[in-house]
């Protein structure tokens, strides 16, 4: 038999009135990998409002498939809208149905599979640009590689030298900006702090950047091309015949700027960091890039070969996934044995997750064989869900590991990456973890 919400005990190191606000804005990954000792769903409390944390794979699977239908998007989305509208991370069932319909076949392996030479392109402008023993910031060289590739496969567009350094330099304001704003409560949206003017004029640089390259492709005609861009401002709904408007257009692209451009870069800096500290691991993948390549770029059939990358890939993804996800009941529901009402705001962290000694052994250390397939036989596969799972699973998951796996064998087949001595390079929770920096000195490798 089902209990109430009252049962559900609460998370340690509660304020009066800020709740568990402060620790989930001072030491968020900590205070997140904290919760699964408390139990399988805990009530953590953002100021007064409760938000009911679940901290199994099993019971995050419920959330997500199996009784997805019983909820919607929560409050962290809820504040993601001022940067996305209705785009596909943020808008409700039914639009999402609607535009998820006419963007997946973008999205398809065989229409990935015809990016990867602009993609390669675009990891060779970045390898060109260093110079050997001369440190660079990596996490923003990745960062341009993202925004780039995005613009060339996606928007068949240019965004301009001024245009892409406002998205290098906004994107990480509203990364950190959503997950801050889902914690503290909205009437502080008004108050006149420097972090709230940053982010806001942020939000409007984003949307104004995209609302003009919608305006300028709908001014030249552009519906004939097979880019995302051109797909969105052809498509007619199946049922009424109806166009998408120009900000209907805009929000998803800047969905696919927002999530897009962040989440690859970072994933990317942390390939790089692990692989410099693990001498064996970056052995290994030289040498498959090497054996695979063979001095030829990065295609479609040399990614297939890829597997030890591969598994780098997937490691790297388990140990810095998404900090915090959430989701609002719209039906009363029943979830780890608990009745859950409508409105409840029900939360999950795949990075907390990922990390459970309960799930994954030694999970603090990185090891990309524990993804070899007899490794993982009789595994369920919900314990690992670097892109989330069921129906609002990231569209772009095979866009993600193709650009990924293709900028790391570009830049590897030319150079080492070694990071500055005397750099503590730090995890920094946001939208996604990432590092704080990550400066890092190229060597040419032997020819």
């Amino acid at each position: 038999m089902a209990t109430d919400l009252r049962s559900v005990p609460r998370a340690p190191g509660h304020i009066p009135l800020a709740g568990h606000a402060l620790s989930l804005l001072r030491r968020p990954l900590p205070f997140l990998c904290s919760l699964r000792d408390t139990g399988d769903i805990v009530r953590v409390e953002l100021g007064t409002m409760p938000v009911y944390f679940v901290t199994t794979p099993g019971l995050i699977h419920q959330l997500l498939v199996t009784k997805a239908r019983d909820f919607d998007k929560g409050r962290l989305f809820d504040r993601a809208r001022k940067i996305a509208g209705e785009g596909l991370v943020t808008a409700g069932e039914e639009v999402h149905r609607r535009h998820r319909r006419l963007m997946q076949p973008m999205f398809h392996h065989a229409a990935v599979a015809a990016y990867a030479d602009t993609m390669a392109e675009q990891a060779r402008l970045v390898a060109d640009s260093w110079e050997p023993g001369r440190a660079i910031p990596l996490n923003e060289a990745l960062y341009d590689y993202a925004i780039n590739t995005v613009t060339a496969t996606l928007f068949s567009s240019d965004l301009g030298d001024e245009a892409a350094a406002a998205l290098r330099h906004d994107v990480p304001v509203l990364i950190k900006g959503v997950l801050v704003r889902a914690v503290l409560p909205e009437f502080l949206d008004r108050a006149p702090v420097r972090f709230y003017r940053e982010f806001d004029a942020a939000t409007a640089r984003l949307r104004t950047i995209i609302s003009d390259l919608v305006a300028a492709a709908r001014q030249a005609g552009g519906t004939g091309g097979t880019d995302l861009l051109s797909t969105l401002l052809a498509a007619r709904d199946a049922d009424t015949g109806a166009a998408l408007t120009d900000d209907e257009v805009r929000d998803e692209l800047v969905t696919v700027m927002f999530a897009g451009t962040e989440t690859s870069a970072s994933t990317l800096a942390w390939i790089f960091h692990e692989l410099a500290a693990d001498p064996e691991a970056e052995r290994r993948v030289l040498a498959e890039v090497d054996d695979v390549l063979a001095g030829g770029p990065v295609g479609l059939a040399e990614v297939g070969k890829l597997g030890y990358l591969g598994r780098v890939v997937d490691e790297v993804s388990r140990l810095h996934a998404m900090p915090m996800l959430m989701r609002r009941a719209t039906a009363e529901v029943e979830l780890g044995g608990v009745h859950i009402p409508p409105g409840t705001e029900i939360a999950f962290s795949l990075y907390a997750m990922h990390r459970d000694r309960r799930v994954h052994a030694d999970p603090e250390r990185f090891d990309p064989d524990r993804w070899l397939p007899a490794n993982r036989a009789g595994r369920p596969r919900e314990e690992f869900m670097p892109f989330g799972a069921g129906t609002r699973k990231c569209i772009g998951d095979a866009y993600a590991r193709m650009e990924i796996a293709v900028a790391v064998a570009t830049i590897l087949s030319r150079w080492r990456l070694r990071p500055v001595p005397g750099i503590r390079v730090k995890e920094v929770a946001a939208a996604v973890a990432h590092p704080d920096r990550l400066p890092m000195v190229p060597e040419p490798r032997a020819a």
